[in-house]
């Protein structure tokens, strides 16, 4: 069994958990203060897009390590529900609106069938989670989920993990806003539709969009850093409802 364990762990990618948790959490504070209190300041939100991919390799990781599943699932399970108070309060959201814990929940629990194999869960799990995720109205909703199913079928390939988050973020920017300025400097030129430039401009400013930017997570993925720096279980569980509770607060102080 532990050789079958040891078989699945990613060889080829950054299995610095520690690290990539501090970067995430940190990322994610950076980016809902700026949500909160600096709508204007674009670069805040640009730094944010981190965080997302990383919890979600976070996710599959901890899918590879856990020694019980089911007991990592039920602690989601509950920061989730302690969790959606604050999120509701501190981010402006809605009852029926989940948190974010509730898409890396559902990407744990399609990992989970795709690890067990029971009665073919390997193909109607993953599927029931991408259904509720996308009929539920979510954080990240079923795009989210669907990322950590496919960094799971990618773990062991460095290629494959690259070829998927630069589709997937190209993908995930289509919707979002377009990155214009920067440190208060416009990268976007105003060209006139007749100018020759203006087809390439738009070509390459196409992809410049926010949710595109989730792309600057993969250097934290790809390489290996090695710190050794360990996070506390309790840090790591309480940071998502306490910055949100923090915010709250100094939004109310505000």
């Amino acid at each position: 069994m532990q050789k079958s364990i040891l078989q699945r762990v990613p060889k080829k990618l950054n299995s610095d958990a520690g690290f990539i948790k501090i970067v995430a959490m940190t990322s994610m504070l950076i980016d809902h203060v700026g949500y909160v209190f600096f709508p204007y300041i674009p670069e805040m939100r640009i730094i944010g897009r981190i965080a997302m991919p990383l919890f979600c390799y976070g996710i599959m990781m901890g899918s590879i390590h856990s020694k019980n599943l089911f007991r990592y699932a039920l602690r989601l399970l509950v920061l989730f529900l302690i969790s959606q108070p604050f999120y509701m309060l501190a981010l402006n959201h809605r009852i029926s609106e989940m948190n974010v814990l509730a898409t890396l929940l559902l990407g744990l629990i399609g990992i989970i069938g795709i690890q067990k194999r029971k009665y073919g869960s390997q193909f109607w799990l993953p599927f029931i989670c991408l259904i509720l995720a996308a009929a539920q109205q979510m954080d990240y909703g079923w795009r989210g989920v669907l990322l950590i199913l496919l960094m799971y079928l990618t773990r062991n390939s460095r290629g494959g993990m690259i070829a998927l988050m630069v589709s997937f973020c190209l993908y995930w920017g289509t919707g979002s806003s377009e990155i214009t300025m920067l440190f208060g400097i416009r990268i976007k030129p105003a060209l006139a539709p007749g100018s020759f430039l203006y087809p390439v401009s738009g070509m390459f400013f196409s992809f410049l969009r926010l949710q595109c930017m989730a792309i600057l997570s993969l250097p934290f993925i790809i390489f290996s850093t090695n710190t050794e720096v360990r996070v506390p279980k309790l840090i790591s569980y309480l940071m998502y409802p306490g910055h949100l509770l923090i915010i709250w607060l100094l939004s109310l102080a505000v």
